[in-house]
């Protein structure tokens, strides 16, 4: 059991200094989150659709909507890409936030991010080469394909991944610094534009044209935001006993 007022969920105040699994958090009563958990277990934005003006709500509302197949990665690189985003998003059950299936939707229709680094291919290339490359650290480390592998190995890999240290193979051919960056921007974007993921954090959605009525007063809550199940502010006792979190 995971004692929220001692801090025993946040990674260094832990033995390994690992985030606990997210099953600690209390189960969803309101609306829907990825695995039906969340910090705001009586929140659900979907409730104040009706103060969306009508192209927000067409644009959110779609995002609901039964993901269909992937049309940018190819069947043998779908289960890497779904194990990834599975992995960095900690998502291990349904419901899920169809991250795979937006991204995928982006990389189909080109909406890339606007810029590319100088030493680094297209996203696009960039992404076949990571899923690659991790199918690659999987059989040198003796397991099956990367999506295949236990979480341990996996998540071994993946720390490697963001840590810049992976090499030999694909990853050769990559900064993989700039690919994990890569990777991470597309893989946070998608799993956040989504409703689901507000309602795990309790964010409030779209304000306009309904605005923000508590502005500048700290301590209180919007009418439509519920309290979480934890009252203490992480952010404050990092920031008064830093000591403790390093």
């Amino acid at each position: 059991m995971i004692d929220k007022d001692r801090g025993e969920h946040l990674p260094n105040r832990r033995p390994d200094r690992q985030p606990p699994h997210p099953s600690w958090l209390p189960r969803q009563r309101r609306g829907t989150t990825p695995q039906m958990i969340g910090r705001y277990p009586d929140f659900d934005v979907l409730e104040t659709v009706d103060t969306w003006d009508a192209a927000t709500k067409e644009v959110v509302l779609a995002r609901l909507d039964e993901p269909g197949p992937l049309r940018f990665f190819t069947d043998d690189e779908e289960p890497t890409l779904r194990a990834l985003c599975d992995a960095c998003t900690a998502q291990d059950r349904e419901p899920r936030v169809p991250v795979a299936e937006t991204v995928d939707a982006k990389l189909a229709d080109g909406q890339l991010d606007g810029f590319q680094y100088a030493d680094m291919p297209d996203d696009r290339d960039a992404w076949r080469l990571v899923l690659a490359g991790l199918d690659e650290s999987a059989r040198e480390r003796g397991a099956s394909p990367f999506a295949e592998t236990d979480d341990d190995t996996r998540h071994e890999i993946i720390d490697e991944l963001s840590q810049g240290t992976l090499s030999g193979g694909t990853w050769d051919r990559l900064n993989v610094s700039r690919a994990w960056s890569v990777c991470m921007r597309a893989i946070l974007s998608a799993f956040y534009s989504h409703p689901w993921a507000w309602n795990e954090i309790g964010f409030g959605g779209p304000a306009y044209p309904r605005g923000f009525m508590r502005r500048g007063t700290l301590g209180s809550r919007e009418p439509f935001e519920t309290p979480g199940a934890s009252s203490e502010d992480a952010a404050r006792v990092v920031q008064q006993r830093p000591q403790e979190f390093g």
